[in-house]
């Protein structure tokens, strides 16, 4: 399958792609880890063969069927709350459960080994989860670190919509420090787009079909609460 490339809005840049090596399908820009340095996100069509991105997609719809998802939350620990007008989507953690995830995790921690060896030192972990974002829904812009911890450090996001179309909506806008829009990128299947957690303000635009992803988190250690990953259930 060819990929559809991401649409970008008027000034950003184009991110091409190479023929990959490591088995993934196509490979991103050479130059992604100093795109990442420059706090620029990476898009990466085609990060996994079609055939996992579909399972993976089937997976999140019999959750969605089998009433298995919640409503995702803003904040953290006891100030975590639901708040419609801020994030719409339904939301259910990775535990490796089946072959599908198990493949998407060994996937992401290819490039979480890389990106340790030579950007961010001591990520030591990747938390996951689906989110379905039904008609209208939508998420707010924001930036994936919280104010408390900085244990976040490297956001991914890998899309698993078929056919999805410009007039769909639900493109992941990306913003500057002065919150100008600077690139839309359109949740095609097979679609993986990465960013630091910190350093880049984004969006989830209003969506008028079901959205399905799965959000990931790489980290480092927490000095001071190295439990913390747990307040995440």
């Amino acid at each position: 399958m060819v990929p559809t490339p991401p649409i970008a809005a008027p000034g950003s840049v184009s991110l091409a792609v190479t023929p990959a090596e490591c088995g993934l399908g196509t490979a991103p820009v050479p130059d992604w880890l100093d795109r990442l340095a420059a706090s620029e996100p990476v898009v990466w069509p085609g990060f996994l063969e079609e055939g996992l991105v579909d399972a993976l997609r089937d997976e999140l719809y019999a959750l969605r069927d089998s009433s298995r998802l919640e409503r995702a939350r803003i904040g953290r620990a006891s100030g975590r709350r639901r708040d419609l007008a801020t994030r719409g989507d339904w939301i259910h953690w990775l535990d490796g459960a089946s072959p599908a995830q198990q493949a998407f995790v060994a996937a992401l921690d290819q490039v979480r080994l890389q990106v340790s060896r030579t950007l961010i030192p001591g990520l030591f972990e990747t938390e996951s989860h689906f989110a379905l974002y039904p008609p209208g829904a939508h998420y707010a812009r924001h930036v994936d670190a919280f104010q408390a911890s900085n244990c976040r450090r490297l956001s991914l996001v890998l899309y698993l919509n078929r056919h999805w179309r410009a007039r769909d909506g639900g493109e992941l806008a990306i913003y500057d420090q002065d919150d100008r829009e600077i690139q839309r990128i359109q949740p095609c299947a097979g679609t993986l787009v990465m960013f630091l957690s910190q350093d880049v303000p984004h969006a989830v635009l209003p969506t008028r079909r079901w959205r399905a992803s799965i959000a990931s988190w790489m980290r480092v250690r927490d000095p001071v609460g190295p439990l913390a990953s747990l307040n995440r259930f």
